[in-house]
């Protein structure tokens, strides 16, 4: 495809949350009118705190649940809206999701060739050699010996379980790929190993990523595109050399300053105060107002709307 693989038009997700005894339920939208695109061979990291909706995002472009509003395009169909179920059956080969935790999304019981060749078993249509040889071949891929296939996931470290998460991910050849924050459980030297071979894998087969974490630092050194995300909304979306050179919205600007750099002479900004406002009772103007150590007037009173301020460069803030 010469154009996206992704297109994300104002995409909503609410979900229903009672109150109390009885009490009529509340609307929780973690999700709020997003949009983005994902060419093929680039990854977006999306960017921002714990609850901010990155994962909800992720879930959502691969079908695992369903938008409340909004459209998702996927390889030029439309998995949202009526006739998305079958345009997702269309495309669902094509997608996979790297879970964050790879000890909770293997199954203890099972021995992990059999785990990677869950999604062959799915599909169908594979003989038994065939089958085994997918396995090996996909174990080599990610750095693991063959002979693995017959052990069990407690028998591994953290790194080497995402690799077989990453493996099983890769059984049915697919060409986008959801990784939801995969290296946020591992130590440094292990993330960068993952890293590494998530690249790599990138460029040997020509996967598109959604790369999720609350790291800008991790994002840096992957990602193709960075989008920002806070509270439900996307606040700053650029190309990563644009976005970490020139940092527009207030809240980039906080996460990049809370990077760590081994400068002693470095005199660091004023940490963000205050909380994450409640995403079941939002404010009405921009949800960053009450941290925002530029808020103006109009700022807790009017949201924002995207802006561009340079090529490919859009910030939803009133300084612009």
């Amino acid at each position: 495809m010469s154009g996206p693989i992704v297109k994300v038009r104002d995409l909503v997700k609410e979900f229903q949350v009672t109150r109390g005894r009885g009490g009529p339920p509340a609307v929780l939208r973690a999700v709020n009118h997003i949009s983005f695109d994902i060419r093929p061979g680039t990854t977006l990291g999306l960017v921002g705190e714990s609850g901010s909706g990155k994962s909800t995002t992720g879930r959502l472009l691969v079908g695992l649940i369903p938008a409340t509003s909004g459209e998702i395009e996927l390889f030029d169909e439309t998995i949202t809206g009526r006739g998305g179920a079958a345009a997702l059956a269309k495309v669902r080969s094509k997608l996979q999701f790297v879970f964050q935790d790879p000890h909770g999304s293997l199954n203890p019981r099972m021995r992990v060739g059999n785990s990677i060749a869950e999604p062959i078993d799915i599909a169908g249509g594979w003989h038994r050699k065939d089958r085994a040889d997918r396995v090996s071949e996909l174990l080599e891929t990610v750095g693991l010996p063959r002979a693995v296939a017959e052990r069990f996931p407690h028998e591994f470290s953290g790194g080497q379980r995402q690799r077989i998460g990453i493996a099983r991910a890769l059984a049915l050849k697919p060409d986008f790929v959801v990784c939801d924050e995969p290296v946020s459980a591992l130590d440094v030297s292990m993330q960068a190993q993952i890293i590494n071979l998530l690249l790599d894998l990138q460029e040997k087969l020509g996967l598109s990523y959604l790369f999720i974490a609350h790291d800008l630092a991790v994002v840096r050194s992957i990602a193709t595109d960075v989008a920002v995300m806070y509270a439900g909304a996307l606040v700053e979306q650029a190309p990563k050399t644009a976005l970490y050179a020139a940092p527009k919205h207030p809240y980039t600007q906080a996460l990049l300053e809370a990077v760590p750099r081994p400068d002693p002479n470095r005199v660091r900004s004023t940490p963000l105060g205050g909380e994450v406002p409640s995403i079941l009772s939002p404010p009405p103007g921009c949800a960053f107002a009450a941290r925002c150590p530029r808020a103006m007037g109009v700022c807790p009173n009017e949201p924002p709307t995207p802006r561009a301020t340079g090529e490919g460069h859009l910030v939803a803030c009133h300084l612009y």
